[in-house]
């Protein structure tokens, strides 16, 4: 069997173990695009308190956040972990889309894939995955999103190696599956659940709906 082929395999048996998972949570594709740079470091859970939060204090908007002091801002997202952190670049981010895209968020995903994620990479702390997960999960760009349980599940079951790189993990998706937004989305989610459930550092692969699979 081909990895295009094992990795469909794979796909199809997830969804019908776990079912659609309806991932990225978000009311707006701004609202994603925060809870993409809140989850760094931290759990879901405490991100939807953060954001929860902003939503009280009605500032979940591009133009209120480019606005709001740093300060009072870190400390409404303080539920998320390193605030301090995570406020600058939040903010760096606002800087960076003003500056560029005039805080508009359908002029941001109307540039190329490929030159955006560029721009989005080099925004102070934005990385691969939060800029693949705004791509993706805000501007339904097909860009495949990987994260340590994407990693840690299949190189386990050798499929990429345990020292590939971000770029290369990626690639082995993106060469073998069909350039698809709502797989792509779908997929990472579906990686998601078996890396909370089941491929944890310690395994618990004898009740891992993987176990055994390929």
């Amino acid at each position: 069997m081909n990895n295009s082929d094992t990795l469909k395999k794979i796909y199809n048996h997830l969804l019908s173990t776990f079912g659609p998972c309806n991932w990225w949570p978000g009311d707006s594709p701004f609202e994603v695009i925060i809870g993409a740079i809140l989850t760094q470091n931290t759990n879901w859970s405490n991100v939807e308190k953060a954001i929860q939060n902003l939503k009280q204090a009605n500032l979940l908007a591009p133009e209120k956040i480019n606005e709001v002091d740093t300060a009072e801002f870190a400390e409404l997202i303080k539920p998320a972990g390193y605030f301090n952190v995570k406020s600058k670049r939040i903010k760096k981010f606002m800087e960076w889309l003003f500056e560029n895209y005039d805080g508009d968020l359908s002029m941001m995903f109307d540039q190329d894939l490929g030159i955006l994620r560029c721009e989005l990479l080099s925004v102070n702390g934005i990385g691969p995955e939060t800029a693949d997960s705004i791509l993706l999960y805000a501007g339904d760009k097909p860009t495949f999103v990987v994260d340590a349980y994407t990693h840690r599940i299949f190189s386990r079951h050798g499929l990429i190696s345990e020292d590939s790189s971000y770029h290369e993990t990626k690639e082995f998706f993106e060469d073998n599956l069909p350039e698809d937004v709502a797989l792509y989305n779908e997929y990472h989610a579906l990686i998601v659940q078996v890396g909370k459930e089941y491929c944890k550092p310690k395994k618990k692969c004898d009740k891992c709906p993987l176990n055994n699979f390929l």
